[in-house]
């Protein structure tokens, strides 16, 4: 049996449904379909966010977004122009769903439930007459002469133009490998650090505003840093290990790092901070209070690293012990013994080599009538609703290039 569309899109997710759609409402004569391997769609979608769905950003202006994206950040500036953050929130208020900003700048949908653009996206495909099929594992993908055949596990289709949104699924990397793709090789990239140590190991919960450093190596990133029981977690590790996904693989996971606790004060100043509070805080016993902004539990443990007993008051410190607690303050080296999954949205650098695709139209290079959108691509950003900001601006790409030429 042979199913003959306009376009096929394979993949059943954020990218393929807001392809479809754009692609419709812009020309309704045309015939699409979704393929989605899966009994079900939108599946990321569902848990994203902790279930809310965090649709995007309230970060507006396409050179500054550009920069939450570790691999992709030159090659988005052209179609964060054609379509931006604004965009995306105005598209879903036409659709009926409404978004508020959250005050770290992060979207969700007012209903606080990523049930809400599920529901959006799969009305708007029966409203649209767009077939969405699912069970459809694509197995392989034929260009004849003004034609695609896909072919899945239960029969074959035929296409015009191909739309592929299938995400960081491996075997359709390998799909189009065969057909001369270059792919880059996926490495995880959002991830918390597995560290065991003394000075964090009862620490649970605790957060503190820090600098992290990792040793030998230009990387660096700021952010609140958050203790769980098995390590260190939070925006700034995060953000650490997006932007060193690669340099931290090819560590297999085994590195050293340098937190500063203060961000970014120096040692000097660290230094003469502490000598100060040991002139105004003489009789007062150095573990009992934080002076700094972050909670007290975390600076008995640095005190106590710094081989300052907990009974010692700051008029007996000793120029050894006041060095010591300055290195623990701004220069404290913890040894990371690999990774842990950051929640289930587990998202990798890699995919189809960027310099592949013409951002203008999200076409492919080497193939005529082929296109990508989504994280299919080599383009990963940090969390926060960037990933799914580049779903939406290359569905839209692709939706304006297809049908531009029908």
């Amino acid at each position: 049996m042979n199913s003959k569309y306009d376009i096929i899109i394979v993949g059943g997710g954020a990218a393929g449904f807001f392809t479809a759609i754009n692609i419709v409402e812009k020309n309704p004569k045309l015939k699409v379909a979704i393929l989605e391997r899966g009994k079900s769609v939108l599946e990321k979608v569902r848990i994203s966010g902790g279930g809310r769905c965090n649709v995007t950003h309230a970060c507006f202006v396409p050179n500054e977004l550009v920069q939450f994206y570790p691999r992709g950040e030159k090659e988005l500036r052209g179609p964060f122009h054609q379509f931006c953050s604004g965009d995306t929130i105005e598209w879903f208020e036409r659709h009926g769903v409404e978004l508020k900003i959250e005050d770290d700048g992060r979207m969700f949908p007012t209903s606080d439930s990523s049930q809400t653009i599920i529901d959006c996206f799969l009305s708007a495909t029966q409203k649209l007459k767009i077939d969405v099929l699912t069970s459809q594992s694509v197995q392989s993908i034929f260009k004849g002469s003004d034609y695609w055949k896909v072919e899945t596990n239960h029969e074959t289709f035929s296409c015009q133009k191909l739309v592929m949104t299938t995400g960081s699924n491996p075997k359709m990397w390998d799909v189009l490998a065969e057909i001369g793709h270059k792919i880059v090789p996926p490495v995880p990239s959002l991830f918390t650090f597995n560290i065991k140590d003394k000075r964090i190991a009862n620490l649970m919960g605790v957060s503190a505003f820090a600098n992290v450093k990792v040793k030998n190596s230009k990387l660096s990133a700021s952010g609140p840093l958050l203790i769980t029981h098995w390590g260190m977690s939070g925006p700034g590790i995060l953000r650490l290990s997006a932007w060193g996904a690669i340099e931290l693989f090819q560590k297999n996971y085994q590195f050293a790092i340098v937190v500063n606790w203060l961000n970014h004060v120096t040692f000097e100043e660290a230094e003469e901070q502490l000598k100060e509070l040991k002139l105004e805080h003489s009789k007062k016993i150095v573990s009992k209070k934080s002076p700094f902004e972050f909670p007290n539990r975390l600076w008995e443990n640095l005190v106590l690293a710094a081989e300052i007993s907990e009974d010692t008051k700051w008029a007996d410190l000793t120029k050894k012990q006041l060095i010591n607690l300055t290195n623990q303050l701004v220069n404290a080296e913890f040894h990371v013994n690999g990774k842990s999954t950051f929640k289930e949205e587990f998202v990798t650098a890699g995919g189809i080599d960027l310099k592949e695709i013409n951002f203008k139209t999200m076409e492919s290079k080497i193939h005529q009538n082929l296109y990508f959108a989504g994280e299919i691509v080599n383009i990963d950003a940090i969390t926060g609703g960037f990933n799914f900001q580049n779903a939406w601006t290359s569905g839209f790409i692709v939706a304006e290039a297809v049908t531009e030429k029908n």
